[in-house]
């Protein structure tokens, strides 16, 4: 080995793989909010999110349409924000996944998780030998572009990447005890509205079928020790999933979050103009 080689391999130790505060959070028992974005992927969405107090931004692929450069970009932005940029990719296969690891994306969600094997499926595409198979790609986007030891930085890539099973549907929730017992599996997320339509109670929440199924997940859950995640409208809303024992918690989509912050405001503003002489 030359003395060049010795020193890349000396140089890296981990500390150049982006850090996931919020996986070594929930492993350790404490909780996590963001909020998810769906529509407006500009250079001031992370800083934006991380000066409101949020600890990541989940990045939709699923529904949005957005492509690999716009992940890349939002990705290297969170990352210098502070936060931690997780990714909805579109469905769980390893072509979708593997690349947006390797762009910066600190986390993956599987939406319509519905089985063991798929959990397996993206534990594998998220974790390098032995735990998976990620393929190999240093000097990339994850690892800041630096040299050094292909060793170091898979040990340090494997602790980093948060893998969540979105559990949305009636065949996921009567598998619910195998997919969160999968090994590598760290958080189970709740997909209620297509729940609920799975169900046949779209957005009835009070619903009894629907309402039995929650309280299977949320046991299935606490059986595997195993964190819960949801989006919710507001923060009264995740002050009430914290009283049930979620712990991963999107307070809305940004799209949502606005929308919702202007009406209020307009209401103020009209019953100002209506009340004017």
């Amino acid at each position: 080995m030359s003395a060049d080689s010795t020193t890349l391999d000396s140089r890296f130790r981990g500390k150049d793989i982006h850090p996931n505060h919020v996986r070594a959070r929930l492993r350790e028992g404490g909780t996590a909010f963001g909020v998810m974005a769906f529509d407006y992927f500009t250079a001031g969405l992370a800083p934006v999110v991380a000066a409101s107090g949020a600890d990541f931004v989940l990045l939709d692929m699923e529904h949005s349409g957005i492509s690999i450069e716009t992940i890349k970009a939002q990705a290297a932005y969170a990352h210098g924000a502070g936060i931690v940029p997780l990714v909805r990719v579109p469905s769980c296969q390893y072509h979708l996944i593997a690349p947006v690891l390797d762009a910066g994306a600190s986390g993956i969600m599987v939406p319509l998780t519905e089985t063991r094997e798929q959990a397996e499926t993206l534990v594998a595409a998220c974790r390098y030998r032995p735990e998976g198979r990620r393929g190999l790609a240093f000097s990339v986007g994850h690892d800041r572009y630096t040299g050094g030891a292909a060793q170091a930085k898979i040990r340090a890539a494997n602790d980093s990447i948060l893998t969540i099973a979105l559990i949305e549907s009636a065949r996921g929730v009567d598998n619910a005890d195998a997919i969160m017992s999968t090994p590598g599996i760290d958080l189970a997320w709740v997909g209620h509205y297509d729940l609920s339509d799975s169900l046949g109670c779209v957005e009835d929440f009070d619903n009894p079928r629907y309402r039995e199924a929650l309280s299977r997940l949320e046991a299935a859950a606490a059986k595997a020790t195993l964190p819960l995640g949801w989006l919710v409208p507001n923060g009264a809303a995740a002050r009430k999933a914290l009283e049930r024992g979620y712990r991963c918690i999107c307070i809305g989509h940004e799209v949502a979050v606005l929308r919702t912050a202007l009406e209020t405001e307009f209401a103020i503003a009209r019953k100002g103009a209506a009340a004017a002489p």
